[in-house]
């Protein structure tokens, strides 16, 4: 996969780029990942890249120029129509089924928004995407542009090492993830759950299925409308609550 970045602020990827699974996922040549400062394609004397917005209004808008120009350099020898990802308050909420739809892709091309937006232009020309990390706003689009980044990259093969280590996230397989313990059995009078060191896998992977849902249902239960529940989750969920009934009584 190739990953391109159009940023004003191209150093701020250094280091995120540089380091953990991303460094692991260049040195083994599953992603090649790239900044461009599309300030360096304005045609402008003083490399402007934003303007006043017709028909007034606070604020500036990043002007299309500038981001039309850098695309076209980047994509004059594309064998592949890349995705163009505009970063933006406005976007579709990302989630892992869209990292996972993302990780398909051969290229990729993020665009970083400023100040009060892009030039509509940009959306109606370029963009295949518009994602947004969650309903805030951001001072650009630089940051979620590296979550999505870390989130796509990761699910890409032979990048974690083994398939299961992200089949099994959160949300990967439409539930949260289950507890999970590691050494030693017992820390500060807390104990691991008999069942994960009894080397039973079946009723280890019984036990953590009840505990995805049980996660789900207490944290995320919005979740649950999307998930195909069985008769036995079904049955699992409703002795759950009768029991958080029964302690809220008892409250």
């Amino acid at each position: 996969m190739k990953i391109e970045v159009l940023t004003l602020f191209p150093d701020m990827f250094k280091n995120v780029f540089n380091d953990s699974i991303l460094k692991r996922a260049t040195e083994r040549g599953a992603v090649q990942l790239s900044t461009v400062n599309f300030r360096d394609y304005s045609t402008n004397k003083h490399k402007k890249v934003d303007d006043y917005p017709y028909g007034g209004g606070a604020g500036m808008l990043l002007a299309p120029q500038p981001i039309f120009d850098a695309i076209d350099k980047i994509t004059e020898n594309s064998t592949t129509k890349p995705r163009v990802i505009l970063m933006c308050p406005q976007g579709q909420t990302f989630t892992q089924a869209k990292a996972e739809e993302l990780a398909k892709e051969e290229h990729l091309i993020f665009i970083c928004g400023h100040y009060e937006g892009v030039d509509e232009r940009v959306r109606e020309a370029l963009v295949t995407d518009e994602l947004s990390i969650g309903d805030y706003v951001l001072t650009g689009g630089e940051l979620a542009a590296m979550v999505v980044t870390d989130a796509v990259v990761r699910l890409l093969p032979d990048v974690l090492g083994k398939q299961e280590s992200h089949e099994c996230d959160s949300f990967s397989m439409g539930l949260l993830e289950f507890p999970q313990y590691t050494r030693p059995v017992e820390f500060r009078g807390m104990k691991v759950p008999e069942v994960l060191t009894s080397g039973h896998h079946q009723e280890i992977e019984k036990w953590r299925h009840q505990q995805a849902l049980y996660r789900t249902f207490t944290r995320r239960p919005d979740l649950l409308k999307e998930y195909a529940l069985n008769d036995e989750d079904l049955k699992i969920l409703k002795e759950f609550k009768q029991n958080v009934d029964k302690d809220l009584e008892n409250v």
